[in-house]
């Protein structure tokens, strides 16, 4: 083992997984999970762990990266039913377990491999099955050899593999990148003015390393677009490099043999896919507007993080009606999240108000058979009587999921309710709007600012923002007296330096920025008078609300793009094919087809959020009627407004 491991050229690792080995699948979701199920059953196979027909019983050990990228994926009782007795952190205090196998899922870091070590020595586990993240460098494998052949337990780590999924898989079609506790990929570590030009580097080459792994999954090489002059060409220009020097190496090509005739070719389609790098700073006023969809609803307001929220509420039953807690996973195995997330606010309203109407007929139904039923002596005379009951009692279990379900989406839109009512979250949505998509406010943004009753500062702060951002004409004095009204209001208005000197470095007007944004200006001040609280439930009465969709800027990229249109926009993105022999200069290099692409993934530098997911969902759902588009999106982290603007004040802060 010790000479495998020391000689072994282009692994460098007693085992190895790459791509020839992953089922294809092409949910973003899929893969990874794949993946880790496949290494949960020590890499042999996808199913449970197993020994003939034996389960086989063992530890789970991963870093806080490894947490992230499995939370959203596997459920503890997944874990469990694969044979996962034990899931816990590399740098906890772990004791030992005899006879049990030790998975261990983490980075490469000199402090975790450190640890890993620490374990050999302590003699934890009986064997060890390694699995990185990101791929390990040779010397550092060559330290972990060392560390265990001093520890004399080199016979008891089995395999390590290069496991190649340095990413966090949100939805079947969304990925993020940033792990808990890391500023490092943030808007607010590319832009801040002290950095250097080694931080950049770093940033740069960690988001290339995870957006390579994006594509190992995927089993594809990507046409890469990239507009020039930001931290999105330099993304570009690593990423095409990287792809290209993977593919020279025939032997160890994650690509190698990925054509026409290729089984992961077949999954997605003839044509590869499109990679769209954009740059957050294309778009800051997304970031910062209200929103009215469920799901972006719930992240702004309720901090959804990693697909699980915490919602605070009454406790009816205490004495005190003192406040309880409860947390929240939120994923396509619910059925009513999978089918309303992202449907506008008072929609969902509606739907859980419906689920609950039919729960309570199933309910009366089932008790309604209980009550009908004849004496002893006459039961065996009415089989009708009793097969509708056996079909009560197998629905039942059906029944009390589903009971589950509606109740804790009723938490969720009571507490979204709340927010909206006390923050008057309508009427910032509806004026935002109204502010981008250029048409005349029926009250004035200082009186918004001005009204005690009408948001928190950081509402009326995201809405000054907005304006300022979409304003060409805003003279000095007018933006002192709203900076004043902002800081009597009780707002920090550090964040305002930062965007002050933004839109200069620019050298162009956010109003020109965002000239092609048309807001939805839906009417939801008149149609929220009639969405209220009445006892336990949620009731819409005569609403009739409909929400105009329009293509938000990063969408609007996409479209031109993906569709191959003529205009100055277009021309904006450099253009790279990994697959070209000469890389050429990113710009003259031009497209071997003028077919419109069928699929595409794209991501923001500088973070993401849900309203873009949503608005490029609802897009590739319009256009699959004629072209059948598909899009995944991912970004180096998602955030709400709140966290963005975060960032923007320490961005200010430095400059004070």
């Amino acid at each position: 083992m010790t000479s495998e491991i020391m000689t072994s050229e282009h692994t460098h690792t007693f085992g190895k997984v790459g791509p020839q080995l992953l089922e294809y699948e092409r949910s973003i979701v899929h893969s990874p999970k794949t993946s880790l199920r496949r290494m949960i059953n020590l890499n042999s196979g996808v199913g449970n762990t197993t020994v003939g027909s034996e389960t086989t019983f063992s530890v789970l050990i991963y870093d806080k990266h490894g947490q992230d990228i499995i939370s959203p994926l596997l459920s503890v009782k997944d874990l469990r039913e694969m044979g996962i007795t034990l899931h816990m952190l590399l740098h906890c205090e772990r004791g030992e377990v005899p006879d049990v196998p030790a998975i261990y899922f983490c980075q490469p870091t000199e402090e975790n491999l450190i640890r890993i070590g620490q374990d050999f020595s302590d003699g934890l586990y009986s064997s060890y099955y390694l699995n990185f993240i990101s791929p390990i460098s040779r010397q550092k494998m060559e330290d972990l050899a060392l560390a265990a052949l001093q520890a004399g337990c080199q016979a008891n780590i089995k395999k390590v593999y290069d496991q190649y999924v340095n990413f966090i898989s949100l939805e079947d079609d969304m990925f993020t990148m940033k792990h808990q506790g890391s500023d490092s990929l943030s808007y607010y570590a590319i832009n801040r003015g002290d950095v250097k030009d080694s931080d950049i580097d770093f940033i740069m080459d960690s988001i290339v390393d995870n957006l390579f792994s994006v594509f190992v999954n995927l089993g594809q090489v990507p046409i890469i677009r990239c507009q020039r002059g930001n931290a999105a060409e330099s993304v570009g220009e690593r990423l095409d490099k990287k792809l290209r020097e993977n593919l020279r190496d025939t032997r160890n090509s994650f690509f190698t043999g990925l054509g026409t005739d290729s089984f992961a070719a077949g999954q997605l389609s003839f044509q590869r896919p499109l990679l769209v790098i954009v740059d957050r700073n294309v778009d800051l006023a997304t970031p910062l507007h209200h929103t009215w969809t469920y799901q972006a609803l719930v992240h702004d307001v309720l901090n959804l993080s990693l697909n699980r929220i915490t919602v605070t509420e009454q406790d009816a039953a205490h004495p005190t009606n003192r406040t309880k807690t409860k947390e929240y996973d939120l994923s396509n195995l619910d059925g009513f999240w999978k089918a309303h997330k992202g449907s506008a606010f008072p929609d969902v309203a509606a739907a859980v108000e419906k689920e609950l109407e039919e729960y309570k007929k199933a309910e009366t139904h089932i008790k309604g058979l209980k009550n009908d039923l004849p004496d002893e002596d006459a039961i065996d005379l009415l089989s009708d009587n009793t097969a509708k009951l056996t079909s009560a009692i197998t629905s039942l279990p059906e029944l009390i999921k589903k009971k589950a379900e509606i109740d804790k989406h009723m938490s969720i839109a009571m507490a979204l309710l709340n927010s909206i009512k006390s923050r008057k979250l309508d009427v910032f949505f509806e004026m935002e709007e109204k502010i981008m998509g250029r048409n005349t406010l029926e009250r004035p943004i200082l009186e918004i600012i001005k009204d005690p009753d009408c948001g928190n500062p950081m509402d009326k702060l995201r809405i000054f923002m907005i304006m300022y951002l979409c304003s060409t004409n805003m003279t000095e004095v007018e933006f002192d007296d709203y900076t004043t009204a902002l800081t009597e209001a009780g707002a920090d208005t550090k964040a305002l330096l930062y965007m002050k000197r933004w839109k200069s470095l620019m050298k162009m007007t956010a109003g020109a920025g965002m000239s092609e944004y048309t807001g939805g200006v839906a009417k939801t001040v008149s149609m929220f008078s009639k969405l209220m609280n009445q006892g336990s439930a949620l009731v819409v009465e005569g609403v009739n609300f409909v929400l105009k969709e329009n293509k938000l800027p990063i969408t609007r990229i996409v479209d031109h793009l993906m569709e191959l249109k003529n205009s100055e926009e277009e021309k904006e993105y450099r253009y790279f094919d990994p697959k070209l022999l000469r890389p050429g200069d990113g710009m003259a290099a031009t497209p071997r087809t003028r077919t419109p692409f069928q699929d595409a993934v794209v991501f923001v530098v500088g973070g993401g959020n849900y309203m873009e997911y949503s608005n490029l969902v609802s897009y590739a759902k319009k256009k699959a009627g004629t072209s059948n588009k598909r899009i995944i999106y991912g970004c180096t982290d998602v955030i709400n407004s709140e966290q963005f603007l975060n960032q923007l004040t320490r961005l200010g802060n430095d400059m004070s």
